[in-house]
């Protein structure tokens, strides 16, 4: 494969892809409302790729540029590792039980960390 001068996703130990995430204005069927964030998603649980539909209410608290570009998702083993010295614009929060997640901005674009707590049979 030709060099195309694209970084190695793999070199970033501990990140693993997890989703998608694409703002929507289209209501869709088999949407969950998040009212802490005042937001509908749906998609990523039928979704072989991890395609989440997003879509919010006008008055969402998220930042604009969350609420109007896709953002793409992983998870990591240390979500405050991840987010150290990075241009954060979701602080590290809790949305469910064992799932800490937060987002940063690069290159113009939302990021998203998730850590997942482990269980301890798992």
């Amino acid at each position: 494969m030709p060099n195309t001068g694209m970084k190695d996703l793999k070199m970033k130990k501990g990140m693993r892809y997890h989703h998608i995430g694409i703002p929507t204005q289209i209501p869709r069927e088999g949407e969950e409302y998040l009212e802490k964030f005042k937001m509908w998603v749906c998609g990523y649980e039928t979704s072989p790729y991890g395609v989440e539909w997003i879509r919010f209410e006008q008055d969402c608290p998220l930042p604009e540029l969350v609420k109007t570009v896709a953002h793409v998702a992983f998870a990591v083993d240390d979500i405050k590792k991840a987010i150290a010295g990075k241009n954060v614009i979701i602080e590290l929060n809790s949305p469910s039980e064992g799932v800490k997640v937060a987002f940063i901005e690069d290159n113009g674009v939302p990021i998203e960390f998730l850590q997942f707590e482990k269980k301890a049979n798992a």
